[in-house]
């Protein structure tokens, strides 16, 4: 914050009694003052408190206005900089955050918490209020690169850094991901910064690190960004596992589970499953992550027994979710909750069918993974186009090459378009398995020409 100092200089209490006096003097209300400076009452209040930092620029604003002579600035003015403590990140290097602010774009904004499931990570889910978008802009500012970070925990902030992160996991479903991606890693950045500028990291903000990890790493996943993929996906385990966070920690496993699948890594996609296994066993919902993880990881190692079991198990702890699963993962509840369920089962069988030519397990597949598609919601497009591909591909793995090429074709150009690894990794998978066992149909030969690929003849 140019200009001005840290978040607990002593000077700031004797600033806001000075403001306070100047303010009462001009004969201006703080919903007055705000309106005149451009900023809600609720700032206003809460620089006269001393407790918030004011934006950049903001002071000499409020000098003018309130005929303070400069000596508001004069309050404010910010001592010889001490040389900045070097990082103790466990990352050293974090991807993205080229931006000197952060896009506040929400089509959502909350009045309190939880989110979707996200609660509060200082109070849990009891219900805390969330400042309203005019001041978390303003909070947010004070975040920026350059700007000298805060100390302390403030409240309103974990708050506003909490209800983005609901709005954000939820896009990062949708067509609109690749959008949040510079606001996401924005916001790792400035939690970095604030770890960095107090005396050990506050367990709140390690938390909300761990999950815009997640979050990250996903979106850099969809890109095909392997490795900084990993980087985030690495650099939220830590943070989980340094304050214990289980349901963080088994979210970022899901997601290198993904991650170890789709570079046919069966070893570490089994691996992951077994660690958020023992995660915690008292959280039901934690099992069904964890064996439908299994359940992908044995599929691509073509241990059908296993698979099986896997699918079972997570079907099993599907219907033992609880009241506290509902809170902490709403998602998983209901008609997304069968979704996940039946996407993952519908692949595992998929997987199994494709590496034994075992038709019966395909044609499993066309039913499980049709009863998926039936539960997408219109505004999860991109689920919508990897399931769409991944019917057509049972259908091919079952021996129907037509009916293959009549449900790939609609969905293939959106689905190329994506630009989601994950649906690539699809696309691939169907077009490989036509070329190589249907290439000779007429159908698949047309298809192909259409699409601009080529048929491999068996």
């Amino acid at each position: 914050m140019a200009g001005h100092a840290s978040g607990q200089s002593a000077h700031w209490p004797e600033f806001g009694r000075r403001m306070r006096e100047w303010r009462r003097r001009a004969g201006l209300t703080q919903a007055q003052l705000g309106l005149r400076v451009g900023y809600h009452h609720s700032l206003i209040s809460k620089l006269e408190s001393g407790v918030r930092v004011p934006p950049s620029g903001l002071v000499e604003c409020l000098d003018t206005i309130l005929g303070a002579d400069g000596e508001l600035v004069a309050l404010c003015r910010e001592p010889a900089r001490e040389p900045e403590p070097p990082q103790r990140t466990l990352l050293s290097l974090l991807p993205g955050a080229g931006q000197e602010s952060v896009p506040v774009t929400v089509r959502f904004w909350p009045a309190d918490l939880p989110v979707d499931g996200v609660g509060c990570p200082l109070h849990g889910p009891v219900g805390c209020p969330v400042p309203d978008l005019d001041t978390a802009r303003d909070l947010l500012a004070l975040l920026g690169p350059g700007r000298r970070a805060p100390r302390g925990l403030d409240p309103d902030l974990t708050h506003v850094l909490t209800a983005l992160l609901g709005e954000y996991s939820r896009v990062s479903l949708e067509s609109e991901s690749a959008s949040v991606l510079p606001a996401v890693e924005w916001v790792l950045h400035a939690l970095t910064r604030l770890g960095d500028a107090a005396d050990e990291p506050h367990a709140a903000h390690l938390r909300l690190t761990a999950h815009y990890s997640a979050i990250a790493g996903r979106l850099r996943m969809h890109r095909g960004q392997t490795t900084l993929s990993m980087a985030w996906f690495g650099h939220g385990l830590a943070r989980a596992d340094l304050v214990g966070d289980v349901g963080a920690r088994v979210r970022l496993l899901a997601e290198v589970s993904t991650l170890a699948r789709l570079d046919g890594d069966a070893d570490t996609a089994l691996a992951c499953g077994r660690a958020m296994a023992v995660a915690d066993t008292a959280r039901p919902w934690t099992t069904v992550l964890a064996q439908l993880s299994l359940a992908r990881g044995h599929a691509i190692a073509g241990d059908d027994a296993e698979a099986l079991r896997a699918m079972a198990a997570a079907e099993t702890a599907l219907g033992r979710l609880g009241e506290r699963d509902h809170l902490e993962v709403p998602w998983l509840v209901g008609d997304m909750g069968r979704l996940r369920v039946d996407a993952a089962a519908g692949a595992a069988l998929r997987d199994l069918a494709a590496l034994t030519g075992d038709r019966a397990l395909a044609r499993q597949a066309v039913v499980v993974t049709g009863q998926s598609v039936a539960l997408v919601p219109e505004r999860m497009r991109p689920a919508a186009l990897l399931l769409a591909v991944r019917l057509a591909d049972a259908h091919a793995c079952a021996g129907e090459p037509d009916a293959a090429v009549a449900l790939a074709e609609p969905v293939w150009s959106a689905a190329e378009a994506a630009g989601r690894s994950t649906i690539t990794a699809e696309l691939a998978g169907l077009r490989t398995r036509l070329g190589r066992r249907w290439g000779a149909v007429a159908s698949v030969r047309a298809f192909a020409e259409r699409t601009g690929g080529h048929t491999v003849r068996p």
